[in-house]
């Protein structure tokens, strides 16, 4: 059925010992993957909104409020 193994038992155990070392790597790469996908995922589930507004200050002395971001808009001050 197999005729590319070879026919004694102790190189199909050295095959099997090696196959099962590169199959345990894959498996933990794999969880790591999946480890790092779920955290991204939860990051997105938990991140709070933006600010529902934000101050631009000008330039100069006291830096007087400039604009306005509120909405996702631009609005002049004062």
């Amino acid at each position: 059925m197999f005729d590319d193994l070879p026919p004694d038992l102790e190189r199909l155990l050295t095959l099997r010992v090696w196959h099962a070392k590169w199959l345990t790597r894959i498996d933990k790469e794999i969880a790591e993957l999946q480890r790092r996908e779920a955290e991204r995922e939860h990051g997105r589930r938990v991140r709070p909104a933006g600010p529902e507004w934000i101050v631009q200050l000008d330039i100069g002395t006291g830096r007087p409020p400039g604009q306005v971001r509120a909405g996702g808009r631009l609005r002049p001050c004062g």
